[in-house]
């Protein structure tokens, strides 16, 4: 930290005998940055001539002791070898507040030695992160910007136990890792130092050597809250972001809208491509612009939650965030911590949950990632069978390790606690789960009881959404599980896993399936469309249409769909009726709203231009509508996750291709009835059972003309006739519009 000359007083300073404890080996040691006690041996120590000051300052000529307090020139250090190393006996007897007068060229500056100052990591934290049990360990390791005896600087800290030597280097020391070797807490493995005048907006990484002394590449800091822009890769000291102010009414509202009986609608969206500025070299919009832009669409939309793609900071945008190097930095492409921070808040001021996607099941290989972090197999598994995933080349958590577990489990709770998300959807739970996943026989390693379970993975996932239920209330995790592991969305205490929702990927492939085949031979693949249902309950499950379905040669939504430009548009109508009536929670992913035609590509925009046509427009008014029905009517959303929400009238008409069913809600709550005929044909005076005399009024038709259908009216209001159909007392006939869902509401006879 520099300060005025005019404050220096004492004249020319004394010169200080050499150190006589300095031998030729220290000095080598010094310029290979091999002090591996740097702390023992820079700063100000006791020796048997009284005491000394050792200073390495490669670049200076000249280094003074002054007194800190007084500003008093004490002592000129003699230097050694003209190496840089200048260390002196000091003519004072006893430990005193020093700074240094470093002289370099023609300049001179006063700093405060790092040397000088105490440890800041407590013994308690000390023990908690050797235990894996420091819940808030962003708290402690990363850089904090701080102030130590009235001296404002960064303090670093890192854990990197197999490390010989560890060193910070940056644009504050040229990158230099001889300059400023760090302190080893040896009970648990944290390397640390404050640097005084070192403020937000410096970049650094780590300069390690492995436990043989091997010089490693350059690493960033696995706790950094920011991160350089790609295609650079160092860390950045962030600006403290302010505590959030405590929004008790989101917090009631939340528990609300992530709850199993509330309406859960959600837009998947892709920061980088959900919308661009052509314009201006086709650039990302900023956090700050998606929060004027993103966040009132998906309002206007009558979604209740938005559902990022990962943030966390990624080097290759071609893994859409999915393979992250800095899970405690969100992204630079689009801002600051700052400005993320203040898109989430936007986000609740309209009403608006956010879900982010974690990526906890492995890591890239990128070398200034985690991989081989300290010279030893630290973050991952040393054998490749269980710690290199060859289908994405990157490397697997070693969840059995409590110091890796404590790594993630603090990096989900600082999602809720810095930023204040509403839930976290964890990305491949399944590669987790099991040991042979994606793997031949002989390329795994069984668990001790023999099975391909990943014990410690299902021990980790437990006690990870045991700590978010418990410490965030009202908030949620999702599980991107794609097998039947059973209790998914069960809570731990019953044997579950204890996420709160589950996607089911099942029913998006068997549903899918069903839709890319000619309406003319649907009736041979019936079962498609019915089969989720004897599944539906077994867990708490979203019907997820993401990005997974939209890349990969796999082509659009609309594009999928069967028969000429009008069916395309009215079959896909249809789907959605369908997804929006069925049981469970809901998710789109962006472009899907309005029937984006060309297959999603992360280095674009969506084609919004498309809603210049009718048929595009009248999609993106479909799910308006329908996420307005789905909000509004309690029977299709309270009991989503129930088997009492459901009831088959008919799911054996497979030659007409026309499926009819109830959904019901709690108490008073009024039936709907829900019929889709998936084909082409109109169907006249089709009769459905019901369970009730009164009006089943129309409140959604997919084929209605604002969407672009034909038009054809099922019956605005069908009264119940006392006719028995479908084992059931009463039915009602009505007119089946082609390609179509049609959603009715009972209401009683006046």
């Amino acid at each position: 930290m520099s300060q005025p000359s005019s404050r220096l007083r004492g004249g020319k300073s004394p010169e200080a005998p050499a150190d006589p404890t300095v031998t030729a080996g220290a000095v080598a040691a010094v310029l290979r940055a091999d002090i591996g006690d740097a702390f023992g041996f820079f700063g100000m120590h006791e020796v048997p001539a009284g005491f000394v000051v050792r200073v390495f300052q490669p670049e200076a000529h000249g280094v003074e002791v002054l007194d800190a307090a007084t500003g008093d020139l004490v002592a000129n250090l003699p230097q050694f070898d003209a190496s840089g190393l200048f260390a002196g006996v000091l003519p004072r007897k006893s430990r005193f507040r020093y700074q240094l007068r470093v002289s370099e060229g023609a300049g001179i500056r006063v700093i405060d030695d790092p040397y000088r100052f105490p440890t800041v990591l407590g013994d308690l934290d000390s023990h908690l992160i050797a235990e894996g049990n420091h819940l808030r360990l962003y708290d402690k390791l990363g850089a904090h910007a701080i102030e130590i005896e009235g001296v404002a600087g960064t303090h670093f800290a890192v854990w990197a136990p197999n490390a010989s030597t560890a060193a910070i280097v940056g644009d504050f020391n040229a990158w230099d890792g001889r300059r400023l070797p760090m302190r080893k807490r040896i009970e648990c493995g944290v390397w640390e130092i404050f640097l005084p005048g070192v403020q937000p907006g410096a970049l650094y990484k780590f300069e390690f050597k492995g436990p043989r002394g091997q010089p490693l590449s350059l690493k960033a800091d696995p706790l950094a809250f920011q991160m350089e822009l790609r295609p650079q890769t160092a860390s950045v000291v962030s600006t403290p972001l302010p505590p959030a102010p405590r929004d008790t009414e989101w917090e009631r509202q939340r528990a609300r809208i992530n709850d199993r009986s509330a309406p859960i609608s959600i837009y998947e969206a892709h920061l980088g491509s959900w919308m661009r500025v052509p314009g201006e070299g086709n650039r990302f919009l900023t956090y700050r612009e998606l929060g004027d832009r993103l966040i009132p669409y998906v309002r206007d939309m009558g979604f209740t939650h938005l559902q990022l793609m990962p943030v966390s900071e990624f080097p290759f945008d071609g893994s859409w965030g999915y393979q992250p190097v800095g899970m405690f930095a969100p992204t630079a492409r689009f801002g600051t911590p700052a400005d993320f921070a203040a898109f989430i808040a936007r986000a609740h001021a309209e009403g608006i949950g956010v879900m982010v996607d974690w990526v906890p099941g492995h890591f890239p290989t990128d070398p200034h990632g985690l991989g081989y972090f300290d010279g030893t197999a630290l973050y991952e598994h040393a054998d490749p069978r269980l710690g290199f995933h060859s289908d994405w080349n990157t490397l697997i958590f070693n969840y059995g390790r409590r110091e890796v577990a404590n790594y993630l489990t603090a990096n989900a709770l600082f999602w809720f606690d810095r930023y204040k998300i509403d839930g976290l959807r964890v990305d491949a739970v399944a590669s987790m789960l099991y040991l042979d996943y994606s793997r031949k026989p002989g390329e795994w390693v069984p668990n001790r009881f023999g099975g391909n379970q990943n014990l410690e993975a299902v021990a980790f996932l437990k006690r990870l959404n045991e700590l978010i239920f418990s410490r965030h209330p009202g908030t949620t995790t999702v599980a991107e599980e794609s097998t039947a592991w059973p209790g998914v969305s069960r809570p731990t205490y019953d044997g579950g896993l204890g996420f709160g929702y589950k996607w089911n990927m099942g029913w998006m492939h068997d549903t899918l399936r069903y839709m890319q085949q000619d309406p003319i031979n649907r009736r041979y693949h019936h079962n498609d469309i019915t089969f989720g249902l004897v599944y539906a309950w077994d867990e708490n499950f979203v019907l997820p249409l993401s990005h997974d379905e939209v890349v990969h040669g796999k082509g659009s939504l609309i594009g999928r769909m069967p028969g000429d430009s009008w069916q395309r548009f009215a079959n896909l109508r249809a789907y959605y009726g369908f997804q929006w009536t069925h049981p469970g929670k809901k998710l789109l992913f962006q472009g899907g709203e309005f029937a984006q035609e060309r297959e999603w590509n992360h280095d674009h925009s969506l084609d919004w231009h498309l809603l210049e046509s009718a048929p595009h427009r009248g999609m993106q008014a479909l799910v308006r509508d329908l996420n307005r029905v789905y909000r509004s009517t309690p029977a299709l959303h309270q009991l989503d996750c129930d088997r009492a929400g459901f009831e088959w009238i008919d799911l054996h008409d497979s030659d007409n291709s026309v499926f009819t069913y109830l959904r019901l809600g709690q108490g008073d709550a009024r039936p709907v009835l829900v019929v889709m005929n998936m084909t082409p044909v109109v169907r006249g005076v089709y009769r459905v059972g019901v369970p009730r005399l009164g009006t089943w009024r129309e409140i959604l038709n997919t084929d209605d003309v604002r969407y672009g259908g034909s038009g054809v009216v099922a019956k605005t209001g069908a009264a119940a006739e006392e006719i028995a159909h479908n084992y059931r007392p009463y039915s009602v006939a009505l007119t089946l519009p082609p390609l179509s869902t049609l959603i009715l509401e009972w209401t009683p006879s006046s």
